[in-house]
């Protein structure tokens, strides 16, 4: 019976065996339009989604890692149509601008030298591109409401959930660079200059009037955050607040079956580790999706047999697998605040 280890620490020995790899799990197959496909909404996540809808206030979901925060993001854009999610990912170095748009100055000037330092202003949107934030804003101008995920604001600067207050309130924002040259020439409104051109983060393209951007619908925005901080009263005052708990043994069981669809016999298989998901997630913080590779790694190497008996040294070599692929399944499930 052929191992389920592709990989066996022999270089020496080069062979084709990538080939035997199965299809990858629901959730890596990199499938834009899938993702949130599977997501199991609460009632109370319902609610708030809505709630944000309507208010058209962002919404602020905290959770430990693993609870769904940003697939809640993509089951809403999914299931309203509502596109491609505009995502920001947070660091300790993001700024407000990095979100409204980027300028590439020094591209400009180099362009400007390689053409005898003639810099033709109505050609400056090719320097120019709107941010994820900046994106959704002008995107309802098109009669568009697109999703934003703002991804882990807790790892932000101590800054940026009060710069983020103006642009939640007022819905727009200037781009300086535009904003100097609109009018240069003359007050004539229709002076090309007053429009200029630029790409947004999905490269489509839009036409920014003198320099502003607003919006005529807010966006749906979700903020994520795994609650390692506490942000300013009058940031959350802006914002509808969801926390996302641990999915019970119930909640587990579904997400196991809208994961593996089609396949009858996984959660019958995946009872036992289901409950030791639940047992170990008692003592330490654990991801949903640490037990779903770990199913995924049982249901797909059911080749290694579940007998220690040994009867010959391929036996031997078997049951070896299986205390590995044992050993696998408990570093899959290891604690992530910890290093057990």
């Amino acid at each position: 019976m052929t191992s389920w280890k592709i990989f066996k620490g022999t270089p020496e020995k080069p062979h084709n065996d990538i080939k035997r790899l199965p299809k990858p799990p629901s959730w890596r197959t990199f499938e834009k339009q899938e993702r949130g496909s599977t997501y199991q909404a609460r009632e109370q996540e319902i609610e708030l989604v809505n709630a944000a809808l309507y208010l058209r206030r962002p919404l602020l979901v905290t959770g430990k890692p693993g609870t769904g925060k940003t697939s809640l993001a993509y089951a809403v854009a999914k299931e309203l149509n509502l596109g491609e999610v505009l995502r920001w990912n947070i660091t300790t170095r993001s700024t407000l601008q990095q979100g409204l748009y980027s300028y590439d100055a020094i591209g400009r000037l180099q362009d400007a030298k390689a053409a005898n330092d003639q810099d033709n202003l109505a050609e400056i949107g090719k320097y120019i591109q709107l941010g994820s934030l900046g994106t959704a804003l002008f995107s309802s101008k098109l009669g568009k409401i697109r999703v934003l995920l703002i991804d882990e604001m807790d790892k932000s600067d101590i800054d940026l959930p009060n710069d983020l207050l103006n642009i939640f309130e007022e819905g727009e924002f200037d781009i300086p660079e535009l904003a100097r040259i609109a009018n240069a020439d003359d007050k004539d409104d229709k002076n090309q200059l007053n429009n200029i051109t630029v790409k947004t983060y999905d490269n489509q393209t839009a036409g920014i009037v003198k320099g502003k951007v607003k919006c005529q619908e807010f966006p749906f925005v979700i903020l994520t955050s795994n609650g390692e901080r506490e942000f300013p009263p009058a940031f959350l005052r802006r914002c509808l607040r969801l926390d996302l708990p641990q999915p019970s043994r119930e909640e587990l069981e579904n997400i196991v079956k809208a994961h593996f669809l089609g396949n009858d016999n996984i959660l019958r298989e995946a009872e036992k580790l289901i409950g030791e998901f639940v047992k170990r997630g008692k003592k330490g913080d654990l991801a949903t999706d640490q037990l779903l590779n770990a199913i995924y790694i049982l249901t797909n190497t059911r080749n290694i047999p579940d007998s220690p008996k040994l009867e010959s040294v391929d036996d031997e070599e078997k049951v070896k697998d299986k205390d590995t692929k044992t050993k696998l399944v408990e570093h899959l499930l290891r604690y992530l605040n910890n290093r057990d």
